[in-house]
Formats: C-alpha cells, sequence, structure tokens
C-alpha cells in the first residue's frame, strides 16, 4: 500500500471487466481526445486470463473505493508492450506511477519476455525521466504516431536480464512520472500525453 497525495493508502490488483466503467471514467480525464472505448478494454482483459494469457492489466485502488490508476501491458514472441499506464491528477508524484510500471515490468518478466518496449511523446520528458530511471534507452522515433495531431513518438526499449526485473539494476525506487499512456497502432491506440502526466 502506498500512502497517495489525496491522503488515502493505494493497493495494486489485478483489473477485472467490473472495473471497465471506473477506468473508463479516468479516461475521459487523463486522455480526452484519444480515450479508449469500453469495447478495447473488454479485448484486452479477455487476454488477460486462461492458460495462453497473453496481458497483465492494474488497477491502483484507493482505500474506501476509487481508482487513483491503471495500466496494462501485452506480450508477445519475448517482447512486452507498455500499453497504457494513467495516474490521477492527485496522484500524481506519489510515486504511483512508477509503482504501476514496476508490476508491469514484473508481470513481462514473469511471461518471459527478454525486452520491454514502450512509445511516449517527444516532448514528455518527464516520462522519458521516468523511464530512463527504470532503464529504458531511446531506440528510434515514430513520425506522426499520436493521433489526432499528428505528433511523434519516442520508441524506448527496456531490456530484461535473465531471472526477471530483480537482476536490473536500473529499477529506482518510487516517485514522479506520473500518468503515462503508450497506445498501438494496431488498435489505434497512439497516444502518450503528460497534461501533468506521462
Amino acid at each position: 500500500m502506498t500512502a497517495g497525495a489525496a491522503g488515502g493508502a493505494v493497493a495494486l490488483r489485478e483489473m477485472r471487466w467490473w472495473d471497465i466503467d471506473a477506468v473508463l471514467g479516468l479516461e475521459a480525464e487523463l486522455f480526452p481526445e484519444d480515450a479508449w472505448s469500453a469495447g478495447m478494454f473488454w479485448s484486452e482483459l479477455a487476454g488477460a486470463r486462461g492458460p495462453r494469457r497473453s496481458r497483465a492489466y492494474l488497477v491502483a485502488e484507493r482505500e474506501g473505493g476509487g481508482l487513483a490508476g491503471y495500466g496494462g501491458l501485452g506480450a508477445a514472441g519475448g517482447t512486452g508492450d507498455v500499453m497504457t499506464l494513467g495516474v490521477t491528477r492527485a496522484y500524481q508524484g506519489t510515486g504511483l506511477g512508477a509503482r504501476l510500471l514496476a508490476a508491469l515490468l514484473d508481470a513481462a518478466a514473469g511471461f518471459g519476455c527478454h525486452e520491454v518496449l514502450l512509445e511516449v511523446r517527444m516532448d514528455n520528458e518527464r516520462a522519458q525521466r521516468l523511464y530512463t530511471r527504470f532503464g529504458f534507452r531511446p531506440v528510434g522515433i515514430r513520425r506522426g504516431y499520436y493521433q489526432p495531431g499528428g505528433q511523434d513518438a519516442l520508441v524506448m526499449r527496456l531490456e530484461l536480464p535473465p531471472g526477471g526485473r530483480e537482476g536490473h539494476r536500473g529499477s529506482p525506487p518510487e516517485g514522479g512520472g506520473e500518468r503515462h499512456r503508450e497506445r498501438h497502432r494496431e488498435h489505434r491506440r497512439e497516444r502518450h500525453k503528460e497534461s501533468g502526466r506521462e
């Protein structure tokens, strides 16, 4: 559990279908221009359970109810992709974004991934600092990746050591850099904002 700026403790747990309505409310707050639909979350959660699961989705639940953030990761062929990561404004700066990212990287290791990729807006220095502290390094640029608006995306990569994230010295303590969002073009999930986050 982590104490947030709003005063309540926050616990991470698996995202379930009954969380979708609350997550959609956060989507509207954090990503008003390109919020995911309920159908997109249903599609992602369908891959988060069962023997062939390839997704890991988490929510950060406040003590007493309500969500302070969420995140998701997809895995295929030994590569993990951070699909989404968002923290409400009230909990930015509390370390919750870093905590969610750490949990997603642990999930990637559990899937047997040897690397994790993500996209971040070129002008989103706050998010880039968070990722750099975790050991992500720039590997390329995707022109016009974020729609609408056509902003460029910086592609970043983290190599996971054998045995999982515990062997990676770049993993930081909790801290800053909240509201990160990475979306993939095949589902038109193009964004990574930081109107205070990402």
